[in-house]
């Protein structure tokens, strides 16, 4: 028997349909251990910051469950999450059920290929990505932790601090203060509506907006005198270049000002999307797409709008520190225009959709 562990048991169920009973699938439900509440049981500073780890509560049985299937197994594949938090999971699982050699899969969608594909390639799990999770983990806790305390009792209960909102935080009230301090000046703006010879309305704006009064004055009065005329006319040709399919921020961004999604909300839709292998992960901060997924959609484009709307994009993150091994937030399956199991889920897979399909289009001009 081999036994394949993953996180959710949605994402459980789904895959299993694909292994064709080769493998017994489980889930271990989110992290199955953590820093200890208690602060002074939970890191080791003295010792060089080593972080003691205890089950979490309510976790005990599926450690049981999975603990008895991975003794009676001949395998054991972790296929968590492919970031930092999946490989911290894989190394708890290994740790907490004693696994000796275990075999690490990551994959990017939750389809037949890709899971078979994942199959193929086994390999160790990645302790420096698993130390980066670590890594975080503790800075939450050491800094966060005691921090908050100190401000419930200095400031006001309730208020939090935190490895990210904290320097947030600096950085909106450093432009605070820049807002604070900026002395308004006052300008004008000069439009004026006009006819043409053959009776047309005409709008125009003048491009300079004067400081001084008078100056003005002087515009308005004789540009009222005299009678105006067209210079010259320069026509020229626009593009528009598609924007690049969604990484998890513009994902967030989009889905708030399109639809009124909160970023949580988004995130726990995106994920039930991805479970059920309608998108790729929905975690990365990166704009590329797989070869294989720029193929299917030009090949959409052109079956469905015709050759001269299809043009080939190849987009770059911008963050050094971007993952490239990852892709977009893309539809698995380019040729679904919809999918989902709730109103929700449809809108959020369309708006993925169209974002994917239109970065593979010529540029609007």
């Amino acid at each position: 028997m081999k036994l394949l562990i993953v996180e959710s048991p949605s994402k459980a169920k789904t895959i299993e349909k694909y292994l064709d009973k080769k493998f017994t699938v489980r889930a271990s439900v989110g992290h199955i251990r953590d820093l200890p509440k208690s602060n002074k049981k939970a890191i080791d500073i003295k010792g060089g910051f080593i972080p003691h780890y205890e089950i979490s509560k309510g976790k005990e049985h599926i450690i049981d469950e999975l603990s008895k299937l991975a003794r009676k197994s001949d395998e054991v594949v972790l296929a968590t999450d492919p970031d930092r938090e999946g490989e911290a999971i894989a190394w708890h699982l290994k740790e907490a059920l004693g696994l000796k050699k275990p075999k690490r899969i990551v994959f990017h969608e939750i389809t037949k290929e890709a899971v078979n594909e994942a199959l193929k390639h086994p390999r160790d799990i990645d302790q420096n990505l698993k130390t980066a999770q670590e890594a975080r983990r503790v800075l939450d806790r050491l800094f966060g932790y005691d921090l908050s305390g100190l401000i419930w009792k200095k400031v006001r209960y309730g208020l939090s601090a935190g490895r990210v909102q904290s320097p947030a935080l600096r950085i909106i009230m450093e432009r605070e203060r820049e807002i604070r301090a900026f002395v308004p000046e006052k300008y004008w703006v000069l439009s004026g509506l006009f006819k043409t010879k053959k009776g047309e309305s005409l709008a125009l704006v003048c491009i300079e907006e004067p400081r001084d009064e008078k100056l003005v004055e002087k515009i308005l009065e004789l540009g009222n005198k005299n009678d105006w005329f067209v210079k010259d006319v320069k026509e020229s040709e626009q593009k528009r270049v598609p924007r690049a399919p969604f990484t998890t921020s513009t994902l967030q961004q989009t889905a708030s000002s399109r639809l009124g999604y909160s970023p949580s909300r988004t995130m726990q839709i995106a994920q039930k999307l991805y479970e059920a292998g309608h998108i790729t992960y929905m975690r990365t901060d990166s704009t590329a797409l797989a070869a294989s997924a720029t193929a299917s959609i030009i090949s959409l484009i052109e079956k469905k709008y015709g050759k001269e709307y299809a043009e080939a994009h190849f987009y770059k993150a911008k963050s050094k520190n971007a993952q490239e091994a990852h892709e977009a937030v893309r539809p698995t399956h380019a040729e679904n225009m919809s999918a989902g199991s709730t109103p929700e889920q449809e809108k959020l897979y369309k708006l993925i959709w169209e974002r994917a399909v239109s970065s593979q289009m010529a540029d609007a001009k």
